[in-house]
């Protein structure tokens, strides 16, 4: 294992570890799992206000514009999810390395990275370019997959520096700094909506280019936020050290393989995530546009409250490949038990206030005083109890997933991802729904099911490993 001289690797690891880096103290790694887990919280809510906002400006422009923004938004997330699982890689192998206490493997990560990050985008952008033809196939109507291509082939410009931005978030969380990209993120909410309101709409002299506005705004905001958090950390002391520039277009094959190695599986684990909640929606539809409009609702609802787990798994996956990278096995099951505690603490709260306030959620989005909304409004509320059933299962799936990718583990739960979601998931789903008449709580029962697989499934697999010893895959190697 290569050792270069490293002095901070100690402090990151937490107080707790001794000179073997062997954690002993669980309420020292509870604090820096809460101080790393909450700012990511915060950027991702960050990420879904920003969509949030532009959906919401885009239902001022009227029906149809909203009908095929709103569609571009969730085409565009389907591969910018794919992009950020690959990319995500980044994340474990960035810790490992800083675990190990080498800083020059640290800086090749990185750079490698910031490569890849244009090697990934390159694929959603072609296709995205010629996305009419690609929702034309799906059965869309031809205005709005005309519209829905305006709006994406200025928003895929977003891509490069969205995944640039991702990178340099994963470098500076491994070094336990992650609020300069939470700072980054909040602040580009009011940078979109700003430049929504001049370029969707015209304001102060600018011209009114609706859709094509939005998407333009989508690919500043991004450019802004990647431009904004490379010059602080390029300036930035404690970041500047690592020379991340340096010899950037010097090549690192071997690092490059390793990172889409273990990246690709995650970018498909998260696609079929993404995959099983699009088919629930599809089969909601089938239901009619009141259960659709429902599940809609109730879905906004579970997606925010997501975002905690998530910003766990990420702080998971840094913690553990610390640890893991100084070789401590005591280290990578502490990081993971206090993480996974945490995310299921924190779905706990939400699902006692599904079950105990759902009229004052479902009415945020539905007036319960309009009598067209009432069968609507009903049926938000049982969707909501069955969500909160699944929010702990939703925690151990999320957070499970980046226990493991701290360990570089991502073949595996690949293969569990496409098993749990989609066999289990969406088959529990159309049997609960249609054959056995529970229609839309039979569909929200089998998104249950599906998530609680693949929660038992990562969690089994990392209390496995660890029992054992497994460490060797997680071991970094310079």
């Amino acid at each position: 294992m290569k050792r270069l001289r490293f002095p901070e690797a100690a402090r990151l690891l937490g107080r707790g570890y001794s000179r073997r880096y062997r954690l002993t103290d669980w309420k020292t790694e509870l604090a820096a799992t809460l101080r790393l887990a909450l700012p990511l919280v915060a950027l991702q809510l960050g990420q879904v206000a920003i969509e949030t906002t532009d959906v919401v400006m885009m239902g001022w422009l009227g029906q149809d514009a909203l009908a095929a923004g709103a569609l571009g938004v969730h085409v565009f997330m389907f591969f910018w999810l794919f992009t950020l699982g690959v990319l995500s890689a980044v994340a474990p192998m960035i810790s490992q390395a800083i675990g190990a206490r080498d800083e020059v493997g640290a800086r090749r990560t990185v750079r490698q990275g910031l490569w890849a990050s244009l090697l990934v985008s390159l694929p959603s952008m072609v296709i995205l370019w010629y996305s009419e033809e690609l929702l034309l196939l799906i059965g869309q109507t031809p205005m709005v997959a005309a519209d829905s291509q305006t709006y994406l082939r200025a928003a895929l410009w977003a891509f490069p520096a969205s995944m640039g931005f991702v990178v340099l978030r994963y470098f500076i969380s491994a070094l336990s700094r992650p609020r300069a990209a939470m700072v980054a993120m909040l602040s580009c909410v009011a940078l979109n909506f700003a430049l929504n309101a001049l370029l969707m709409f015209g304001m102060l002299g600018f011209p009114r280019l609706e859709l094509l506005g939005t998407g333009i705004s989508t690919a500043l905001v991004h450019t802004a936020m990647f431009l904004g958090l490379l010059v602080y950390v390029l300036k930035d002391s404690q970041f500047r050290k690592y020379d991340l520039l340096v010899r950037f277009w010097k090549p690192d094959w071997q690092r490059l393989c390793q990172l889409l190695s273990l990246g690709l599986p995650i970018g498909v684990i998260l696609m079929s995530e993404a995959g099983l909640f699009a088919v629930s929606s599809l089969m909601m539809g089938w239901l009619g546009t009141t259960a659709l409009a429902a599940h809609a609702v109730a879905m906004q609802c579970a997606t925010v409250t997501f975002m905690m787990p998530l910003g766990v798994s990420q702080a998971a996956t840094v913690r553990i490949g610390l640890a893991a990278g100084a070789g401590s096995r005591e280290g990578v099951r502490q990081a993971g038990w206090i993480a996974l505690g945490l995310g299921l603490a924190f779905m706990s709260l939400s699902a006692l206030m599904f079950l105990t306030i759902p009229e004052v959620l479902i009415g945020a989005f539905l007036n319960p005083d309009n009598p067209e909304n009432a069968e609507a409004f009903a049926l938000g509320i049982s969707f909501l109890a069955v969500a909160a059933l699944f929010q702990l299962a939703d925690a151990g799936q999320v957070v499970g997933g980046g226990m493991l990718r701290g360990l570089s583990d991502t073949r595996v739960p690949m293969i569990y991802a496409a098993f749990g979601y989609w066999g289990i998931g969406i088959g529990s789903a159309w049997l609960l729904a249609f054959p056995m008449g529970y229609e839309g709580v039979g569909i929200w029962m089998g998104l249950a099911f599906g998530l609680t697989t693949v929660a038992i499934l990562a969690i089994r697999r990392f209390g496995r490993r660890t029992e054992l010893g497994l460490l060797e895959r997680a071991v970094y190697r310079g």
